[in-house]
This record gives structure tokens, sequence and C-alpha cells, in this order.
């Protein structure tokens, strides 16, 4: 791959990836498999082009990637503008006893 291929693969991942991704984790669930297989598609053909890397991870795998992403910032920063959907934490420290019952009945 020469340098400027190795430019324009920059560019379709700035502003083309960019653009096809852009709040993925939000629409990818109401996608139907129809529009997923046409952004495969689409993705098979820049690729054949040169603008997307053989090697890269197809379009499912980035979105799936990105909703790991978005879900791990929400559970991990209180003061996302998501943390307020999710439940209360649960902080509760147990002590656990071993209880009498558990103790053998018989010693040798």
């Amino acid at each position: 791959m020469g340098r400027s291929e190795d430019n324009l693969a920059v560019v379709f991942k700035s502003v083309v990836l960019a653009k096809i991704l852009y709040a993925s984790p939000a629409w990818w669930g109401f996608a139907n498999s129809s529009d997923k297989q046409r952004l495969e598609a689409f993705l098979s053909r820049c690729t054949r082009l040169h603008f997307y890397r053989q090697e890269a991870p197809p379009v499912s795998e980035l979105v799936e990637d990105l909703e790991e992403q978005l879900f791990t910032n929400v559970l991990t920063y209180d003061h996302h503008l998501l943390s307020y959907i999710l439940p209360e934490r649960n902080n509760r420290m147990y002590n656990l006893v071993t209880a009498a019952f558990c103790q053998p009945l018989f010693t040798h």
C-alpha cells in the first residue's frame, strides 16, 4: 500500500466511517438486517477500493465495541447524561458467618 493509499484510508476512517458510526449504539438496534447488510456491502466495496483495510473489523463489530464503551462510561461516571436510567447501585456488604448447623456432628 502506497503513501497516498494510506492517506486515503485515514481520511476514509476519519470522515466516512465516523459518519456511519455516529450515534450507532442508539440506532443499531432499530436497523433491520437489510440495512446492516448494505453497510457491510459498502465496507466491502471500500475494501476493494483500498479505502478500508482488509484486516479491519466489520461494522457490526465496530458498533459492538462502541456499545460496550458507552455502557462502561455510563457505569463508571456517576454524572454521565444516561446514568439516571440505571437503577441505584447496591453497595451492601455481607457478613457471612458459618452457621452452627454446618459444623460436623461427630468428632473422633
